[in-house]
């Protein structure tokens, strides 16, 4: 984390959401969410893979959000078996339905344990080469009806080990 990153707490439905805030030295050109994986799996908004589109997005001259799930750092609320963050995880899928966002990125979206809807076209989607939580053909299945290009990190796994840096480079190039 950043010396400069500003941690508020704001209401939510299930008591005070945690969040971590960053903003660029200059005039923002627009704000970007970035949401943690699951917890039980070590997801947190320090999560690296986190942070490390969060300073992705900052270096692109956006203010960027991070929030705790429920039950998670100073987050009020109880931890419900995973169903809150399933959901929360396919959150910017579901906002892109009903606002227009001017990008929308998903890191190893979970696929698997809920219906993820369908996003707008130029949805940068980047997946693991070996991710062994949410598997390659999964998302592939998920992309291939919206005819959605899926950016693949060769040898990544789910939480993009030793890949970080191809992460955020895939992110900077892809936003300019």
């Amino acid at each position: 984390m950043r010396a400069s990153t500003r941690r508020e707490l704001v209401a939510g439905p299930a008591g005070r959401i945690e969040c971590a805030v960053d903003r660029p030295e200059s005039t923002p050109r627009g704000v970007a969410l970035v949401a943690h994986p699951h917890p039980l799996f070590g997801g947190t908004l320090d999560n690296k893979v986190v942070q490390t589109l969060a300073r992705a997005f900052l270096e692109l001259g956006y203010e960027t959000w991070r929030a705790n799930f429920r039950g998670v750092g100073q987050t009020e609320g109880a931890h419900d078996e995973g169903h809150g963050v399933q959901v929360l995880q396919l959150a910017a899928a579901q906002l892109a339905q009903r606002v227009t966002p001017e990008r929308l990125v998903l890191v190893g979206i979970g696929v698997t344990r809920l219906k993820a809807p369908a996003v707008p076209a130029g949805t940068l989607v980047i997946h693991g080469e070996n991710d062994e939580t949410v598997p390659l053909a999964a998302v592939l299945d998920w992309a291939r009806p919206q005819e959605l290009p899926v950016v693949l990190v060769p040898g990544a796994d789910h939480f993009f080990h030793r890949k970080l840096h191809v992460l955020r480079a895939i992110v900077s190039s892809n936003w300019k």
